[in-house]
């Protein structure tokens, strides 16, 4: 019982308040935001790093429309040679290709070439 007399509170606060900020004047303003959360998600990015200091060089992009995404990636492995991933992902699943370039400069882990070279 107690806290229905809590919430009964809380809502006369809130109305109050609300009935204050309606009148012009006094800097009040009420905005509405419609967000229509239906829509077709759509976006497309993409960024590079180039950094000759820490040998740091990357890319990647993406673009979505709809349920349809694609993108690519690629960065410089700890071995020497550069790994670029292109897929594509949608309502039938996912699909990655994955090309390996250059040569192993340490012939550790991963320097074999799975996936091509």
């Amino acid at each position: 019982m107690h806290g229905g007399a809590v919430l009964a509170l809380l809502v006369l606060a809130v109305a109050s308040v609300s009935a204050q900020g309606g009148e012009e004047g006094y800097g009040h303003h009420h905005l509405e935001e419609y967000i229509d959360y239906r829509a077709r998600p759509r976006y497309h990015y993409d960024y590079n790093v180039h950094d000759h200091h820490t040998h740091d060089f990357h890319h990647q992009w993406e673009h979505r429309d709809g349920k349809e995404v694609k993108g690519e990636y690629s960065l410089i492995q700890p071995d020497g040679r550069r790994r670029t991933v292109k897929y594509r992902a949608g309502k039938h699943g996912a699909d990655y290709r994955i090309k390996y370039e250059g040569h192993s400069h340490s012939g550790g882990i991963g320097s074999f070439g799975i996936g091509g070279n």
